[in-house]
């Protein structure tokens, strides 16, 4: 599904069933109607857009210009020496409680001063540079987009265009990142961002819905549009259920023992049932804890 409007014409809407509907095809009927609204939402942009242009109108919107950097061998023992980005903070929604409290990537060391140098673009690529060096990946390659950063797109938002041509520079790889970017609600923001997310994880490209929760998991899993993972509190069992009963497993390199990393592992990257959990860990885990037990 590629969200963009077609010669600006204004999709129709899928009209509700008169007829009662299994789950199967009511999760079906609401995916149509993401996508219409996603559709709808972007063709009135471009009218806008197109008019504005035309007046010779000027916008006030600040330019969104973030950094991108791709370490292409990571020195983290957790993840293994695979490809991993970093994106500028810019890309965090506030959306995530995460932001202000609890971040593991903010909170020292040299994650953290790795960040704030691509955040004020003092290191990466522009989004073009970058989305060449994923493109030039070997086939087959497992990486991790964002080791700290979000989605393309500045604070809630997704942006479709953006994270479409990371799918196609993606194709043949195996890739797989998370977002706090908001995909639950009616809203149009909520919309076109689930919309984008549902179309990035059907592409092949993995998005993990971020919840910091078990009850906002199952809204999430609600939501139909990727893979879920949560945080959990640092005394958590290691595997468990959400609320409506859905399984829930720690990530295995978090396991008493476990030598297991990303590059070994690879869960995070595909599609699947299965919720996975991460123990609040860093130096803010104790915030990060709080925020999951609330």
């Amino acid at each position: 599904m590629q969200i963009k409007p077609t010669n600006n014409k204004f999709p129709k809407f899928p009209e509700w069933p008169t007829d009662a509907l299994t789950e199967a095809e009511a999760r079906e009927w609401a995916r149509e109607w993401d996508e219409a609204r996603a559709a709808s939402f972007f063709a009135k942009l471009a009218e806008v857009t197109i008019r504005s242009q035309s007046q010779g109108a000027s916008t006030s919107a600040r330019a969104f210009t973030p950094r991108f950097h791709l370490t292409m061998k990571s020195g983290n023992v957790k993840t293994g020496p695979i490809p991993v980005s970093t994106s500028s903070n810019s890309t965090c929604p506030d959306a995530c409680p995460l932001k202000s409290r609890g971040c593991y990537a903010s909170a020292g060391g040299p994650l953290a001063l790795h960040w704030r140098k691509v955040s004020e673009q003092g290191r990466g690529d522009d989004w073009s540079t970058f989305v060449a060096r994923i493109s030039a990946l070997p086939d087959g390659q497992l990486f991790r987009h964002n080791q700290a950063g979000d989605l393309p797109g500045e604070n809630n938002s997704v942006d479709v265009s953006m994270l479409a041509q990371l799918v196609d520079a993606s194709a043949g790889k195996r890739g797989w990142t998370y977002t706090h970017k908001p995909v639950t609600g009616d809203g149009n923001l909520e919309t076109c961002n689930r919309a984008a997310v549902r179309d990035a994880n059907a592409r092949g490209f993995t998005v993990n819905l971020s919840a910091d929760n078990l009850i906002e998991a199952d809204e999430l899993k609600n939501a139909d549009c990727g893979p879920v993972v949560v945080v959990l509190p640092m005394d958590s069992p290691l595997a468990m259920s959400t609320p409506n009963g859905h399984k829930v497993v720690v990530c295995p390199a978090q396991r008493p023992g476990s030598a297991a990393t990303c590059a070994t592992c690879g869960l995070c990257q595909r599609q699947r049932s299965v919720i996975v959990g991460f123990l609040a860990h860093g130096t803010q885990a104790r915030a990060a804890s709080a925020i999951a037990k609330n």
